[in-house]
């Protein structure tokens, strides 16, 4: 079993992407940005068929580093089923990553 396979970042190297979230994770206001989007977000309701709703904060994370990355549908699908850095970044475990939609073109 490979350590990505567990979920361990054993990675130390600072790189630019990983700087740049974290930069994005000090400067960009995800409280109010989520508290904001929260409002104008479809009701869901409980028991309906089909894959639960992520969380609006992942999805407005994911969208962000869709278009700081210019990375189209499948490419972000595929970015974070790849980078665990990403995932880090949008609050997804490997367990929520399975529940990750596969793009259909």
């Amino acid at each position: 079993m490979k350590h990505a396979d567990l979920g361990l970042n054993l990675t130390t190297k600072r790189t630019r992407k990983r700087d740049f979230l974290g930069e994005m994770e000090r400067v960009v206001p995800w409280a109010a940005l989520v508290a904001l989007v929260a409002l104008i977000t479809p009701y869901a309701p409980e028991g309906r068929r089909g894959c639960p709703p992520f969380a609006v904060e992942t999805m407005l994370r994911v969208h962000f580093m869709q278009q700081w990355f210019t990375l189209s549908d499948p490419a972000m699908e595929e970015a974070l089923h790849d980078m665990p850095l990403f995932r880090e970044f949008a609050g997804l475990n490997t367990a929520k990553l399975l529940q990750v939609p596969i793009f259909v073109s």
